[in-house]
């Protein structure tokens, strides 16, 4: 990869009306950031702990529709040195859950003019299925470097063995898609897996650290370059935790601990001025972080064409 290729025209389908890949440059370091597409959701997913009319009061807000709610799915490709790292890989495809408009990542990655092949590292914020599904479409595996090293808190792995869902909120067949996919990619590339206790250098500025919340072996990836710095926090941010921290999302194995993980990042990021990407962030989702009173304000970059 690199911020030439990505600035060619899309080889995309002419059906492709929307960008979904923006280039970054931390320092030395490139990173782009692709969009896997969207997951339409129930509104409630937001905050489920919180009364109905409040969760509609910030939807009007921001003029969004009552019932259903676009998330967002972003990766990273990251390129320092020698090393092509991707973060998370996006949903695949689960005929059962309808979900047509997500698990575009491969296609995109064509697009980009990036090789499955070239990618030496992946790193995995948790392992939820709209973050490992992409690696269990037919014919990836195949594409993959037999030396790939995918990076995964141990925590991750473990939970996922016999995973607890009697803190989340999902939609009906969520749990079981969950559990079944995690399964299969513990199985799939087990003995591609280098699992970490809470932190790992995987490339020259480019570390990833364990948070828990999400899930017990939640991780955000940090990268920082010449004085430049940027975080991708995964699912410990998302659109809603800005304005209420404290809103639980229904995917959250540990609601209190997630909020307690949102509210600390968060107040690095605005300490730190770094940049903020998030997977349900609306994409690009780069941008910084301000604290405003006693609530956190999102500040969307200005795009650089």
């Amino acid at each position: 990869m690199s911020l030439d290729i990505t600035s060619q025209p899309a080889k995309s389908a002419p059906d492709e009306m929307v960008p979904s890949r923006y280039a970054v440059q931390v320092g030395d370091i490139e990173v782009l950031v692709i969009s896997d597409g969207v997951l339409p959701l129930p509104t409630e997913m937001l905050g489920h702990n919180v009364d109905p009319a409040d969760r509609a009061g910030w939807l009007n807000e921001k003029f969004l529709p009552p019932d259903a709610f676009d998330w967002a799915l972003n990766v990273v490709v990251v390129r320092s040195g020698e090393q092509t790292i991707l973060v998370d890989a996006g949903l695949g495809f689960d005929p059962e859950l309808n979900l047509p408009r997500a698990g575009q990542l491969t296609k995109r990655l064509d697009a980009a003019g990036i090789d499955l092949g070239s990618v030496t590292d992946l790193v995995l914020t948790h392992m939820h299925m709209d973050h490992v599904g992409g690696l269990l479409v037919d014919g990836v595996k195949e594409r993959l470097r037999p030396d790939l090293r995918i990076h995964v808190a141990a925590a991750e792995v473990k939970f996922w063995e016999s995973p607890d869902f009697s803190h989340v909120h999902m939609p009906p067949g969520f749990p079981d898609a969950l559990r079944a996919a995690a399964e299969r990619f513990s199985t799939d590339y087990h003995s591609h897996l280098r699992q970490f206790d809470k932190e790992q250098e995987v490339a020259p500025g480019v570390v990833v650290t364990r948070t828990g919340g999400h899930t017990p072996g939640h991780s955000v990836v940090r990268v920082a370059s010449g004085g430049d710095r940027l975080m991708f926090a995964g699912d410990a941010v998302f659109a809603v935790g800005f304005d209420h921290p404290d809103w639980h999302n229904g995917f959250e194995h540990d609601p209190e601990e997630a909020a307690r993980v949102r509210v600390r990042l968060l107040r690095e990021l605005a300490e730190t001025k770094s940049l903020l990407v998030a997977t349900h962030l609306p994409f690009p989702s780069v941008g910084h972080v301000a604290v405003d009173g006693d609530h956190f304000r999102w500040v969307p970059v200005f795009w650089d064409y």
